[in-house]
């Protein structure tokens, strides 16, 4: 093969357009007679790969790009995996083109068209994907649920694939539709330095019962290098670590413990509260937490001894 063919092959994943391959001097004769020998194999009207195996998950990008035309570009769930999301099942391939383009059938993707497709909206060299932070907007747009909207904003940005003040932009955006005040409000959320969705939860838990807002991500110096908190009031001696699934593999125990333990010899109190517990029994750790603050010296208002807001009876 040709050493500039092979290289194209190797950045796409083995898959090619038929106009790639003429631009680079394979005849029609001779890409009929690899098709017809099984060498290659033809995944539609483009796209052509250069094996007859199955194609693996980075190729169906390519494959769906291909097949989608000229300016399609993965949008959504799967151009935040094309970045390197994870953590989600494997979805459809969700392939956006400009308003007016063809949008053919491509199985196992889905072709949409959308007012927003433009050359600033992409990411860099590669595959064509948009930016994760509109990659991000448009995955909790067409989510199943409001929650997994919020996942998906979340983890965007808790796995560093773009800045929060990113997504909020992006957000912004968004004129008209029935997600909007979710995408503003979850996106300032994570401005104000909110990084997991069990982080989310825990803030509107704490306005709810009428708990003072917490220092989140706060930066702790250990003898082990920095730490970052979940939660903490410096000013009554109290942190909040919220325990997501990972936090159950032992190289993230052990270090969740030494934290912990160094924040105790500072004479912080340390409550734990898992991803789970925020689901299934949020009075009872938000009581918890009550409990803390007043101890380290906090008085409540008047009205939430009382009761707080109304429908929300405190402990």
């Amino acid at each position: 093969m040709d050493p500039g063919l092979a290289a194209l092959a190797d950045a796409q994943e083995h898959v090619l357009s038929r106009r790639q391959l003429l631009a680079a001097g394979i005849t029609r004769s001779a890409l009929r007679a690899h098709l017809q020998a099984g060498r290659w194999r033809a995944w539609g009207r483009h796209a052509v790969a250069l094996h007859s195996g199955p194609l693996p998950p980075r190729a169906t990008w390519w494959r769906a790009v291909i097949e989608a035309g000229p300016r399609a570009a993965l949008d959504g769930v799967s151009a935040l995996q094309a970045a390197g999301l994870t953590g989600i099942d494997a979805a459809p391939v969700r392939v956006s083109v400009p308003r007016g383009a063809r949008t053919p059938r491509v199985p196992g993707a889905i072709v949409r068209q959308t007012r927003r497709l433009s050359r600033p909206d992409l990411a860099g060299a590669g595959l064509p994907r948009v930016r994760p932070d509109i990659a991000a907007v448009r995955a909790a747009l067409w989510a199943r649920s409001d929650r997994q909207a919020t996942f998906y904003l979340t983890a965007t940005v808790q796995q560093r694939l773009c800045r929060a003040e990113d997504v909020a932009r992006a957000a912004l955006d968004v004129r008209r539709h029935a997600r909007r005040r979710l995408l503003l409000d979850v996106s300032a959320e994570l401005v104000d330095g909110a990084r997991a969705l069990g982080e989310l939860d825990f803030a509107r838990l704490c306005r709810q019962h009428g708990l003072p807002e917490p220092v989140r991500q706060s930066v702790r110096r250990t003898s082990r290098g920095t730490a970052y908190l979940d939660a903490e009031w410096p000013q009554f001696g109290v942190v909040v670590e919220i325990d997501g699934v990972h936090h159950l593999s032992a190289p993230v125990a052990v270090a969740d413990a030494l934290r912990q333990n160094h924040l105790v010899l500072e004479s912080a109190r340390v409550l734990r509260v898992p991803n789970l517990g925020l689901r299934v029994a949020p009075a009872d750790f938000m009581a918890q937490v009550r409990r803390a603050l007043v101890d380290g010296g906090w008085r409540p208002a008047p009205d939430v001894i009382r009761g707080g807001r109304p429908g929300n009876r405190l402990v």
